[in-house]
């Protein structure tokens, strides 16, 4: 997978992994990672999907319907991505903790709906619930914080507030963070989630 790997200066701290939205590229989010934690090493990844010219994580038939077979298939193509890259780079594959923006949230939420070991932690901005009617992993240990728009129109309040309850309902430790806005990605959302991982 294309991607961009940068050392960090502090090799105790957890490696963040970026997820970019539709259209995006592994560029898009380092901002972000500076602002989360500065000492941290990154992994930014393009994701391996092109709707009309557009990278995304993973196939969709409509707009917030997803192909759940290849959600499935990108999801472990992801996870198998980050064992390599573990190896490659040297950092602990145990101590990951991705930052996901829309699609990207959402293919990093499907990582800990399939594989209860994928990641140490997520922050998601704007997700779905990537699957339902599966069983969830024991996500015990787990944190995560969800960012949401409460005038979404792309993903609806509903959604970020049934994937907090699935989370929680797998063990996971997860924060659900409210923004009076639409889909956009906001300073103060981010702001939040530095917050919150500071508080891991």
């Amino acid at each position: 997978m294309k991607h961009i790997f940068n050392k960090g200066t502090n090799p105790e701290k957890p490696t963040l992994l970026l997820l970019h939205g539709t259209g995006g590229n592994e560029l898009d989010l380092l901002p972000l990672a500076g602002m989360i934690d500065e000492e941290a090493s990154v992994l930014s990844v393009r994701g391996n999907v092109l709707e009309n010219g557009m990278p995304r994580f993973f196939r969709r038939l409509a707009e917030g319907v997803f192909d759940e077979e290849d959600l499935a298939f990108r999801t472990q193509e992801l996870n198998q991505f980050l064992d390599e890259a573990a190896d490659k780079y040297g950092f602990d594959r145990s101590q990951i903790i991705a930052i996901g923006y829309s699609n990207g949230a959402n293919i990093a939420a499907s990582l800990l709906f399939h594989y209860g070991d994928a990641l140490k932690g997520a922050i998601l901005h704007h997700p779905m619930v990537p699957r339902r009617g599966i069983e969830l992993p024991d996500l015990t240990g787990k944190s995560i914080f969800i960012a949401a728009g409460t005038n979404d129109p792309i993903c609806p309040a509903e959604e970020s507030t049934e994937l907090h309850a699935l989370l929680q309902r797998a063990n996971a430790k997860a924060e659900l963070h409210w923004e009076n806005q639409g889909h956009q990605l906001t300073r103060s959302e981010v702001e939040a989630a530095a917050k919150w991982y500071k508080g891991l």
